[in-house]
């Protein structure tokens, strides 16, 4: 969606914008006319001690490691030091329905008019209008404006089911491993594609976390973004995580996940070499990991997502375990993480009738 501000904002008082930052939050003065209204959580990763400035005129909190410590005490061991994998932080003490994460390099960008996309409204009209996991329209989201069902699409299926995750991407600096940008260091995406489409169920995706929304009620709790950074042997695998478990969870609970629009300007390409020590060891093990999660299944009795997040828990310490000891202390990371979610938000997460395929 292309346009200013709406008069009245979505969602004004449902969403939180969660930030993860080590520096200032200048790059908050464009996105101004279209983040004002909405609050802001911002994660502070390295130095508690460092001061960070927000422009003014922003409602917002502002987290550091000492209060992350102070608030989930010993807990706080599932929570990444030094790696953007701290903002899922900000999805444990947010009590809003719905979230909205963006990293502090991403800019706004413009459609091929030349007009500014409001990134937040397009991905809440994602996650407010229904996907189609279980048959793929060749018109990819049927509920835009101008789309509509092809024929052979069965009509069982098009009241489609709710959509968790809204999953954004990227112009300019594309989201590459290190491999990838130490060979294309000069490519810069310049494709804007004017497209939404579900993830079919079944399907595994790499999901980045840069550019990302999703419905906290409905999936939230798998939304844990892992131990990475400081005193971790692996880096930048963080939303990957979070997005493969969620979407096996989504798939065994019949939500949907979308990707596409909305775009935004990334602006920095960070360091291949810091970036292939980051993510070396994840290179070796997601040819170990893919698999997994490809043939994860879950019980029909895990009705909720805790439920479904504690089983695959278990599958990682089980199966994970053998490939390298840091998947046991991932395993019980993801244990402490729903340990943490429930202390925070005691009533829980809704059990969520599970869709079927027909």
């Amino acid at each position: 969606m292309a346009a200013g501000p709406s008069s009245t904002p979505l969602l004004k008082d449902e969403l939180d914008i969660v930030i993860p930052t080590i520096r200032n939050l200048d790059f908050l003065e464009m996105w101004r006319p279209f983040f004002q209204p909405y609050h802001l959580i911002i994660v502070q990763d390295g130095d508690p001690s460092k001061v960070i400035k927000v422009p003014e005129g922003f409602d917002y909190e502002l987290y550091n490691r000492n209060d992350i410590n102070r608030i989930l005490g010993p807990k706080a061991s599932c929570i990444s030091f030094k790696d953007s994998a701290c903002r899922c932080f900000g999805y444990l003490v947010s009590k809003k329905k719905y979230i909205y994460t963006i990293d502090d390099d991403c800019f706004v960008a413009k459609d091929p008019s030349g007009k500014q996309i409001n990134a937040l409204e397009q991905h809440i009209k994602n996650l407010l209008s229904p996907s189609t996991p279980f048959f793929f329209n060749t018109l990819y989201d049927p509920y835009r404006d101008g789309a509509d069902f092809v024929r052979g699409y069965p009509f069982s299926l098009r009241e489609g089911v709710q959509t968790a995750v809204s999953h954004g991407l990227w112009l300019n600096i594309p989201d590459y491993d290190a491999p990838t940008q130490l060979v294309k260091p000069l490519e810069r995406n310049t494709r804007y594609v004017d497209m939404v489409l579900t993830i079919p169920k079944g399907t595994l995706f790499p999901m980045c976390g840069m550019n990302l929304a999703f419905n906290r009620e409905l999936i939230g709790p798998a939304m844990y973004f892992g131990l990475m950074g400081d005193g971790q042997p692996i880096g930048r695998y963080d939303d990957m995580w979070a997005g493969w478990c969620s979407k096996v969870i989504c798939d065994h609970l019949g939500l949907g996940v979308k990707t596409g629009l909305p775009y935004i300007w990334h602006s920095k390409a960070s360091n291949p070499f810091v970036n292939l020590k980051k993510e070396y060891n994840g290179i070796f093990w997601q040819e170990e990991l893919i698999p997994f999660f490809q043939s994860a299944t879950l019980a029909k009795e895990s009705t909720t997502v805790q439920k479904c997040y504690i089983e695959i828990s278990k599958q990682v310490r089980e199966k994970l375990g053998k490939v390298d000891p840091y998947f046991n202390k991932l395993a019980d990371a993801m244990v402490t993480w729903i340990e943490a979610w429930d202390q925070l938000n005691p009533l829980g997460s809704p059990k969520i009738a599970t869709a079927k395929a027909k």
